[in-house]
C-alpha cells in the first residue's frame, strides 16, 4: 500500500510539473472542484481578455458579437456579467468640437438623411476631421460606403485645404474601380464647396450631395465613424509626429475597422465580410 501511495505521489510531481500546477493546487481542487460552469466562464474570460486587448475600445456588446464570431454560444448578459467581473470596459473618450463654418451648398441633399444603400457603390459620406500631434494638427478625410460601411477612401494633410478632400476621393476612386454615378455626401465644409472638389466628381462621373447647416444628424453616419477614430487611435496616447500618427489610423482602418470590428447593422458582419458575401449578389443582379 505504502508503495502505491509513493508511486501516486511521484506520478502526481510529474504531471504536474510537466503540466505546469502545483501540488497544493491539485489536492485544493480536489477538496473543492471545479464545476463546469465555473470552468466555462474563466475558458471565456481568456478569451475575452484576449478580444479586449487587441481592441479595448470593445464594450460587452461587441465583445459578445466577436465570441459569436468565434462559435462561442453566450448571452450579452452572461458576457456582460464576465466583463465587470474583470473590469473589461470599453474606452470612453470625449469628441472635442470642431468649430468649421459653413458656407452656401452647391448641391442638393440627395440622400435626405437617409444614410443606407442596397448596393455598394452607390451612395459615400465624407467628412474631415483635425487632430493634435506635437508637430501641430493633423487633418483627416475618410469616405465611406454606406451599404457595407466599408471607408472607401482617405487621406492626411497638415493642412486642411481642398486638395485633402480631391486626395480622399481620388484614393476611394482607385481602389473601387472608378464607379459611375455614385452620390458623394458631403456637409457644407469650403473644401467640398471648391472648385477643385466639384472637378473632381465630375470628372469621375460622381453626384455632389449636401446636407443642411447646423444639422449635425445630415451627416451622422461620418460623425459615428470619427468618434471610433478618437477612441481607438487619437485618446491612447501622445502623438509625436503627424507621420506617426497617419500611420496609426491607416493601421487602425485597415487591420482592425475593416476586419475585425462587427457590427450590428451589417448582422454582426465585419465590413470586409459583408462586401464578400455581396459580391456575388451583385454579380447575379448584374
Amino acid at each position: 500500500m505504502e508503495k502505491l501511495i509513493a508511486q501516486g505521489k511521484a506520478t502526481l510531481t510529474i504531471a504536474a510539473r510537466v503540466l505546469k500546477f502545483s501540488r497544493q493546487a491539485f489536492y485544493k481542487w480536489l477538496a473543492s472542484p471545479v464545476s463546469d460552469r465555473q470552468a466555462q466562464d474563466e475558458e471565456i474570460i481568456a478569451k475575452i481578455r484576449q478580444i479586449h486587448a487587441d481592441d479595448p475600445e470593445f464594450g460587452y456588446r461587441f465583445i459578445a458579437d466577436e465570441l459569436h464570431g468565434q462559435g462561442v454560444k453566450i448571452s450579452e448578459r452572461r458576457v456582460w456579467r464576465l466583463c465587470s467581473k474583470i473590469q473589461a470596459f470599453s474606452v470612453i473618450a470625449r469628441r472635442k468640437p470642431r468649430g468649421r463654418k459653413s458656407g452656401a451648398p452647391v448641391h442638393d441633399d440627395l440622400l435626405q438623411r437617409h444614410f443606407h444603400a442596397d448596393t455598394p457603390n452607390t451612395a459615400w459620406v465624407t467628412d474631415i476631421t483635425e487632430h493634435w500631434t506635437r508637430e501641430g494638427k493633423l487633418y483627416l478625410c475618410a469616405i465611406k460606403d454606406l451599404c457595407s460601411r466599408t471607408i472607401v477612401g482617405y487621406a492626411t494633410s497638415a493642412r486642411m485645404k481642398s486638395h485633402l478632400a480631391v486626395a480622399a476621393l481620388e484614393d476611394a476612386m482607385r481602389k473601387r474601380g472608378e464607379p459611375k454615378g455614385v452620390i458623394v455626401h458631403s456637409d457644407r465644409g469650403s473644401q467640398f464647396r471648391s472648385r477643385k472638389f466639384g472637378a473632381a466628381l465630375k470628372a469621375y462621373g460622381a453626384k455632389g450631395s449636401m446636407g443642411r447647416v447646423g444639422a449635425c444628424g445630415d451627416n451622422a453616419a461620418m460623425e459615428s465613424f470619427f468618434a471610433l477614430v478618437q477612441k481607438n487611435v487619437l485618446d491612447r496616447k501622445s502623438w509625436a509626429t503627424r507621420r506617426e500618427l497617419s500611420a496609426a489610423i491607416t493601421h487602425w482602418i485597415e487591420r482592425t475597422y475593416h476586419r475585425k470590428r462587427r457590427q450590428r447593422a451589417l448582422g454582426k458582419l465585419t465590413p470586409i465580410e459583408y462586401e464578400t458575401i455581396m459580391e456575388p449578389a451583385v454579380s447575379i443582379a448584374a
